[in-house]
C-alpha cells in the first residue's frame, strides 16, 4: 500500500503556534473594542440550510457557496432525468446544506428566528470563519475569518458614527496610524444616477464605479458606454468623477466643505440630497465624540461596495502606506431581515479583514513582543534537585496569573535558552544550587541580556507590572 503525501485543500491554511498567537492578538484587540461599545458576542453554525444562503449574494455569489452533499446515499432520490436537466435541478435533490458564505445573512436569519427573545436595538459581534469556493490567490482564501459588528432595530446615524470610532480605535490600538476611512451613501449614488438621467440603472452604475480604483475613470466610462449609456450621461458622470478625484486631498479640502460642494450636483435629486445630509449628520456625531477621528475620515462619492443590500451609508478602510486592498468595510441595510419574513428592520454593520490586517502588521513590523508569546517566563531545569525546588515556584507563578513553563527535563543551559528564544519567551528564571541556597533567583531578560538576583515575591511583582 503506497503512502499518500499529506496535503490540505487549496485555499486553506495551517497556522503554526506563532501565527495563531499573533492572530489572537488581533482578535483580542477587536473583541475588546466591540465589547467596549456595547456589542454582545454571537455564534452561528458553520452550516446553514442552502435555502437560507442562496439568492442573497447575487448570481456570482451563489456560485461561490460551498454546497454539502446530503448524508448517506445522496443519489437515492434522483433519476436519470434529473441529471439530464443539469446541475441546478439536481442540486436541490442532493444538497440541502452549505457552509456559510458570510456572517451577515446568518445573523439576519438569527434575528428573525429569535425576534421575541432579543432586545432591540440589538448589537452583536461575531468572529468566525466563512467559506467561499473562490479561485485561491495571494490574499484570497477559501476559508478565512470575518470579524463583524452589527446593530439592528434602529435607523439612528449615531450607529454609523460609532462604527467610524470603532475602526479608528482598533487600528490605532494595533499601531496602524496611516489609514483612511472612506465613507459614502448609496443615496448619493442614486443621486448620481438621477443626475445622469438613469435612475433605473443605478445598479449598473454602481458596479462600474466600484472599479474606479482598479481600472481608472476612462475605463469606467467605456464600460458604461458599452452598456449603451448615452454620451450626455457619461459626460455628467465624467465631471462628477473628476471632482471626486480633485477632492481626495483632505489637507486641501475639509470633509464638511467637500460635502457642501458635492451637493450642487443634486439640485434635482431629493434622494441624493438626503444622502449628503445623512453623511453630514454622521460627521457631526464623529466631531462631537472624537474630533481627531475626522482627520482619517474622507467622503468618497465613487465608493459603491459590491453587495446589493446596502441602502444608506457605506464604509471602506485603506491603509495608505501598504500596497493592499481595503481591510474593513460595511454599510447600512434597511431590509435585510425582510428576505426571512421580517420587513423594515434597519441595521448597519461592518467587518474587519483579519488576514489583511495581519499582513499589514507584519509588513510594518507592528506586532508587539507581548503579542508573540503565550509564555511570560521559563524556569530553567539543571538537575533533579533544581526541578523539585522549582515545582512549587511553577505553581506560585501561575497562581499569580503569570503564564509560566518549567523546562521539562534537565539539560544544557544553551538548549534551554534557545527554546526560550525561539518561543519569544521574554524572561528566563535561572535556578541553580547557589540560587536555591540564597533564595535569590536570577531573572534574565531575553531581550536585553540583563540578569538580576531577586526573591520570588519581587519577581512576581515585577512581571505583574509589565
Amino acid at each position: 500500500m503506497s503512502k499518500e503525501k499529506p496535503s490540505i485543500p487549496k485555499g486553506t491554511r495551517d497556522f503554526n503556534p506563532q501565527v495563531v498567537v499573533k492572530r489572537n492578538y488581533i482578535f483580542s484587540t477587536i473583541r475588546k473594542t466591540f465589547e467596549k461599545f456595547g456589542f454582545q458576542p454571537l455564534e452561528t453554525p458553520a452550516m446553514e440550510n442552502l435555502s437560507v444562503l442562496t439568492g442573497k449574494y447575487g448570481e456570482e455569489g451563489d456560485q461561490l457557496i460551498f454546497k454539502i452533499l446530503n448524508s448517506g446515499d445522496y443519489l437515492a432520490k434522483t433519476s436519470l432525468s434529473d441529471f439530464e436537466q443539469g446541475s441546478k435541478p439536481l442540486l436541490r435533490k442532493i444538497s440541502e446544506k452549505a457552509l456559510r458564505y458570510d456572517l451577515t445573512v446568518p445573523f439576519a436569519r438569527f434575528v428573525v428566528m429569535n425576534r421575541n427573545e432579543i432586545t432591540f436595538p440589538f448589537k452583536r459581534y461575531q468572529i468566525q470563519p466563512v467559506w467561499r469556493a473562490d479561485r485561491p490567490q495571494r490574499g484570497r482564501y477559501r476559508e478565512f475569518y470575518q470579524c463583524d459588528a452589527d446593530v439592528v432595530g434602529t435607523r439612528s446615524l449615531l450607529c454609523e458614527a460609532e462604527i467610524v470610532l470603532m475602526i479608528d480605535e482598533v487600528l490605532t490600538n494595533l499601531g496602524i496610524t496611516d489609514f483612511t476611512i472612506k465613507i459614502n451613501n448609496r443615496k448619493v449614488l442614486t443621486g448620481i444616477a438621477e443626475a445622469m438621467g438613469n435612475k433605473d440603472r443605478v445598479g449598473e452604475i454602481c458596479v462600474a464605479v466600484d472599479k474606479l480604483d482598479k481600472i481608472g475613470p476612462e475605463e469606467v466610462l467605456n464600460e458604461l458606454r458599452n452598456k449603451s449609456f448615452d454620451e450626455k450621461a457619461l459626460e455628467t458622470l465624467h465631471n462628477i468623477l473628476r471632482n471626486s478625484q480633485t477632492d481626495k486631498d483632505l489637507a486641501q479640502v475639509s470633509l464638511e466643505s467637500n460635502l457642501d460642494s458635492f451637493q450642487n450636483h443634486f439640485s434635482e435629486s431629493t434622494e441624493g440630497l438626503t444622502g449628503i445630509n445623512e453623511l453630514k449628520e454622521v460627521v457631526s456625531y464623529v466631531e462631537k465624540l472624537n474630533k481627531p477621528a475626522l482627520n482619517r475620515l474622507r467622503f468618497d462619492p465613487t465608493l459603491a461596495r459590491g453587495l446589493s443590500y446596502y441602502t444608506g451609508c457605506i464604509f471602506e478602510v485603506k491603509v495608505n502606506n501598504v500596497n493592499m486592498g481595503s481591510i474593513s468595510g460595511g454599510g447600512r441595510y434597511d431590509n435585510l431581515t425582510g428576505m426571512f419574513g421580517l420587513p423594515d428592520v434597519s441595521g448597519v454593520g461592518f467587518s474587519f479583514g483579519v488576514d489583511r490586517i495581519y499582513d499589514v502588521l507584519e509588513e510594518l513590523n507592528l506586532f508587539q513582543a507581548a503579542s508573540q508569546s503565550t509564555t511570560r517566563i521559563l524556569i530553567s531545569n539543571f538537575d533533579k534537585p533544581s526541578e523539585i525546588y522549582s515545582l512549587p515556584l511553577l505553581q506560585q507563578f501561575r497562581n499569580a496569573g503569570i503564564a509560566t513553563e518549567l523546562y521539562p527535563e534537565a539539560g544544557k543551559l544553551k538548549k534551554q535558552m534557545t527554546y526560550a528564544d525561539q518561543k519569544n519567551i521574554p524572561y528566563v528564571l535561572l535556578v541553580g544550587s547557589e540560587e536555591m541556597q540564597s533564595g535569590l533567583l536570577q531573572l534574565k531578560n531575553m531581550q536585553t541580556g540583563e540578569q538580576t538576583a531577586l526573591p520570588v515575591a519581587e519577581i512576581i511583582a515585577k512581571l505583574q507590572d509589565i
